[in-house]
């Protein structure tokens, strides 16, 4: 049996070596061939050379850097298109996913799960992005047509159906942890305490991470459009009342005011729900227009695979 591990690294040349040696020393205690398979998201520091470094003093090492960044979706899709394993453990390269799990995740798979979740605990999260990464996925789960857990994140063990049913979902548009639940397959959950990043800063800014949710939101339904359209609805009720109230009220004692107020109001109130419906659509039809340029997720830059496991 051999086991994949799929690192995306961007910006991590200090912190490689360290992973990799835990990840090695795992490797001793586990009864299992492994390949690290680290993939560089077109980095501006010295992640590619550290990772040559690496692939030149041990074989089992593995990279694939990309000709620029695409973007951790897509680092990742390239690692998992060229894992070769039985079962492949997908980890982030800050360390807060510890490798000495792994053993963990296999014990669950040869005990027969197709998935292998890890979730954190998010102790070591900032008060404020876990509080709000709580209702963040409140929100989200009552939207989306699949289940997304809290501390649930891209730190799991797949076996190679599972695998082969992900790589065969071939949307540009990708949320995996949404793709992860929509697969299926038996699925067991360890939980661990998640870790510390002991070099650089991430590169997940707010901005980025609204960005993330919005494509959570938007790739697995399309309640947005139908919510627009009860949006829609509840506001011809709303005005259709207000119109009435306002022509009783007129009947019955007169118009006292100019109706400035209610209709610069009713302008900004109906401007800003259009704007948000068209907002919506255009999503949608922006993420249309990107399916069908039939583009390559990522484009490889350099190299040591030997065998073509690598993009269509």
């Amino acid at each position: 049996m051999i086991t994949s591990i799929v690192v995306p690294c961007y910006g991590e040349a200090d912190g490689l070596p360290i992973l990799y040696a835990r990840l090695a020393a795992t490797s001793e205690m586990a009864e299992t061939d492994m390949e690290f398979v680290f993939v560089d998201d077109g980095s501006t520091d010295d992640t590619p050379a550290v990772l040559r470094k690496l692939a030149e003093s041990d074989s089992r090492v593995k990279y694939i850097a990309l000709s620029r960044n695409f973007g951790k979706e897509a680092a990742m899709l390239a690692g998992l298109r060229a894992a070769r394993g039985d079962a492949v453990v997908i980890m982030d390269a800050d360390l807060q996913h510890p490798p000495e799990l792994i053993p963990k995740l296999l014990e669950e798979h040869l005990a027969g799960a197709d998935q292998v979740v890890a979730r954190r605990d998010r102790t070591n999260d900032p008060l404020f992005r876990r509080n709000l990464s709580r209702l963040y996925f409140r929100a989200v789960n009552s939207v989306v047509d699949v289940r997304l857990a809290d501390g649930e994140g891209d730190f799991r063990l797949l076996s190679r159906r599972a695998l082969d049913a992900l790589l065969s979902l071939t949307e540009h548009n990708r949320f995996s942890k949404g793709l992860f639940a929509w697969i299926g397959f038996p699925v067991t959950v360890v939980p661990f305490k998640s870790g510390i990043r002991e070099h650089g800063s991430s590169s997940w800014s707010l901005g980025s991470l609204v960005n993330y949710g919005v494509d959570g939101v938007l790739s697995f339904n399309i309640k947005p459009l139908r919510s627009a359209i009860h949006a829609g609805i509840l506001l011809v009720i709303g005005s259709a009342v207000y119109l009435a109230w306002q022509i009783i009220n007129a009947l019955m004692v007169g118009v006292d005011t100019p109706g400035y107020l209610t209709l610069i109001a009713a302008i900004i109130g109906l401007g800003g729900a259009q704007m948000i419906v068209l907002g919506i659509i255009g999503e949608y039809v922006g993420r249309i227009f990107l399916e069908t340029k039939r583009r390559p997720h990522f484009i490889v830059k350099e190299s040591n695979l030997d065998t073509p496991r690598l993009p269509r």
